[in-house]
């Protein structure tokens, strides 16, 4: 009977932990209790009844906080409900279309028997960490592009399936 879920996020700039917080605060308004914590300081996965997963993407990868994460915690993760999410794109994209998880996320999605991945717009903003984040942004390519009626439309179906199986055991 799920009640309990952890919303584990690798983020740089924070952009992917202000997701994470969204989807905590519909599964706790669904009457899940919700922890959010960053990925890295995370220490024991075995509490929890499901766990939600989300990572930044550069350059095509998952942030390392986040894969780290998963790796350390593989067994775990196999044994409870598990969703994914990653954040990134800089443009409409992921508002325009279903973009699939990159190739390190679908291996451990097919390892760990993940129910789901989605993929949010990213947010790149003045003061971004990294020199590259600060080109995007000189460059006029940041912006914030999460859709969150989208995050929270996503995470209410997450909810639905946990309440199904709180129903059925």
């Amino acid at each position: 009977m799920p009640t309990s879920v952890l919303v584990a996020y690798g983020t740089t700039n924070g952009s992917t932990a202000q997701i994470a917080e969204a989807v905590a605060e519909v599964l706790r308004k669904e009457g899940f209790t919700a922890d959010v914590l960053p990925a890295g300081s995370v220490t024991d996965v075995t509490r929890y009844d499901a766990v939600v997963v989300g990572g930044g993407l550069y350059a095509g990868r998952w942030h390392k906080d986040a894969r780290r994460f998963v790796r350390r915690n593989r067994r775990a993760l196999a044994e409870r409900p598990l969703w994914f999410f990653s954040s990134g794109p800089l443009d409409a994209s992921a508002s325009e279309r279903e973009i699939p998880p990159v190739p390190g996320v679908r291996r451990a999605m097919t390892r760990l028997d993940a129910r789901g991945h989605v993929t949010f717009g990213g947010c790149l903003e003045e003061g971004a960490k990294g020199r590259i984040a600060r080109m995007i942004v000189r460059n006029g390519k940041g912006g914030d592009f999460r859709n969150f009626p989208e995050i929270e439309a996503w995470t209410a179906r997450v909810s639905g399936e946990l309440v199904e199986e709180r129903q059925s055991t």
